[in-house]
């Protein structure tokens, strides 16, 4: 999948589930494992936890791979990693 569509797909998923001041950060240039940070807050736990839930469906429909996630158990913060994009 193109990274673009990947990083539409996941901002459009945290919009879905009212994901709040959300910034992008193209870390290309960088010397890194990924090309993209994504950030979002949520309002609660179980809203951060929608959130990251959300992003994983959504990029599994579309034909992307999740390779992990971290953080849920608590729920104050989650990333989720899609391989060039961090959420």
């Amino acid at each position: 999948m193109d990274i673009r569509r990947k990083q539409q797909i996941v901002v459009e998923a945290l919009e879905d589930v009212k994901g709040r001041d959300i910034v992008i950060f193209n870390t290309a240039r960088l010397p890194s494992m990924f090309e993209r940070v994504i950030i979002a807050s949520g309002d609660s736990s179980r809203q951060v936890k929608a959130l990251a839930d959300h992003v994983r469906d959504k990029v599994t429909e579309n034909g992307g791979k999740v390779y992990g996630v971290e953080g849920e158990r608590g729920g104050e913060w989650v990333l989720v990693d899609l391989g060039e994009i961090v959420v």
